[in-house]
C-alpha cells in the first residue's frame, strides 16, 4: 500500500470486472453513488462483452466496502462473478466517474 503523504493515509486500488446481468440495470450509476458515499475515486464503464469494469481507489476500508457492494450491485442486477485484482494506487483521480 502506498501512503498518501501529507495525510499519512493508506490508499488501495482495485481493478474489478463484474460478470452477470449487470448492464441496463443502473449498475454504473449505482456504483458511482456508492463510491461517492465512501469517498472512493476512479471510474466505472460497460464493456462490449456485457461485463462492467471499474477502478476503485481510496482508503482500504472504503474500497473494500464498495467492492463488496459490487458483488450484488443494484436491485435489478444479477451478479455472477467479480474478478478483483489489487494494483498500485496512482492518485490520478479526483472524483468517481461513469465512463460512456
Amino acid at each position: 500500500m502506498a501512503g498518501n503523504g501529507s495525510l499519512g493515509v493508506d490508499v488501495k486500488r482495485l481493478h474489478l470486472y463484474v460478470t452477470g446481468a449487470v448492464q441496463g440495470v443502473m449498475f454504473r450509476e449505482s456504483t458511482r453513488r456508492q463510491a461517492e458515499q465512501y469517498n472512493v475515486r476512479g471510474w466505472v464503464r460497460n464493456l462490449p462483452d456485457g461485463r462492467v469494469e471499474a477502478i476503485l481507489e481510496g482508503t482500504p476500508f472504503a474500497v473494500d466496502t464498495v467492492a463488496e457492494w459490487c458483488h450484488h450491485g443494484p436491485e435489478r442486477a444479477k451478479v455472477r462473478h467479480v474478478d478483483a485484482s489489487e494494483e498500485p494506487p496512482t492518485g490520478q483521480f479526483t472524483a468517481f466517474k461513469v465512463l460512456r
